[in-house]
């Protein structure tokens, strides 16, 4: 994995480390840890977090929890104020800030440095995937590397080893489960905290939502608010979810990642090809994470397109030797 080897832990980059297996099953001794099976899994919570009742909730805590409840009641009026025109908006909304926002700028481009893209690119793919009301990108990207550092451990910011709704939702608004695992600092987007464009995404993080959804008002009434915010951010936000809980404990390891990582096809179509996570797990560094010809990736021929044109440039692949490093023994 010498690819990812250039960055270092200064810049804000966590290369690829050795892990123990982690082991699906607890041993008879530790029965008393243990939480319950995850349905369907061969995956144990060994753990409880008490994410609603016997903690303080800090005003962030009580903010995050608002605004998901709100988006979630916003979604019960989408029957009642559907038209094509604001079903369209939603779907275009979704590309363009699920796709080429979170996927392609987020978690290829700004968390693992997959590709480069020219600066003004770059700035306008992470602007979008900040319209995905799935935090700035300091934030967003730092919580990621931190999940790649300590995945699956007790310091993992979003693990099933407490459990699914944990590692699926419940953790957003459970802010001091990441200031327990060491994400609180962020000392691991230097790199983005020296540009002055993600610091100021930061800093008016909300005000951009504000003026986004009055935006969509004035263009189409509420119906576009109904759509075009709370039903396109609800699908997004629980299609990424899905790939912290779901390829997690569901689908197929791939390669001897050391954890619980997974090949989940039925995330990879939803997620536009994030779903084939023990691929990602075992290469993280690469652009393409649909590494079989029949394992959809649509984030991946979106980056193919921005090469082909020239504006996707130093772009990461695993070879065949880092494939066979990884592989399972036979």
């Amino acid at each position: 994995m010498s690819a990812t080897s250039a960055r270092s832990i200064k810049d804000g980059f966590f290369p690829p480390k050795n892990v123990e297996k982690i082991k699906r099953v607890c041993p008879k001794d530790e029965k008393d840890s243990i939480f319950g099976r995850i349905m369907l899994s061969d995956v144990v919570a060994k753990k409880k977090r008490n994410v609603f009742w016997g903690r303080k909730w800090s005003s962030l805590d009580i903010g995050n929890a608002s605004v998901l409840l709100a988006l979630h009641l916003l979604c019960v009026l989408a029957p009642s104020t559907f038209n094509w025109a604001a079903f369209g908006v939603a779907v275009a909304l979704c590309l363009i800030t699920g796709l080429l926002g979170i996927n392609l700028s987020f978690h290829r481009n700004l968390s693992h440095r997959s590709f480069k893209l020219p600066k003004w690119l770059e700035y306008l793919f992470a602007y979008c995937g900040s319209l995905a009301l799935q935090g700035h990108p300091i934030n967003w990207v730092s919580i990621h590397r931190y999940h790649h550092q300590f995945v699956d451990s007790e310091k993992d910011p979003h693990s099933p080893i407490w459990g699914f709704w944990f590692s699926h939702i419940t953790w957003i608004f459970y802010t001091g489960n990441v200031g327990e695992r060491s994400c609180k600092e962020r000392s691991n987007v230097r790199d983005l905290e020296k540009q002055p464009f993600y610091k100021f995404l930061e800093k008016t993080y909300i005000i951009h939502h504000v003026a986004f959804g009055a935006l969509l008002f004035a263009m189409g009434g509420f119906s576009y608010i109904v759509w075009g915010i709370g039903v396109r951010i609800v699908w997004l936000s629980h299609v990424t979810w899905l790939v912290n809980s779901a390829c997690h404990i569901w689908g197929k390891q791939a390669w001897n990642t050391g954890d619980l990582s997974r090949n989940n096809w039925w995330v990879a179509v939803l997620a536009f090809g994030e779903g084939w996570h023990n691929n990602h797990h075992a290469f993280e560094y690469s652009a393409r994470h649909g590494l079989e010809w029949w394992q959809i990736d649509a984030t991946w021929y979106a980056i193919r397109v921005l090469e082909a044109i020239g504006l996707a440039t130093y772009i990461k692949l695993c070879t065949p030797a880092q494939q066979q490093k990884m592989a399972f023994d036979k």
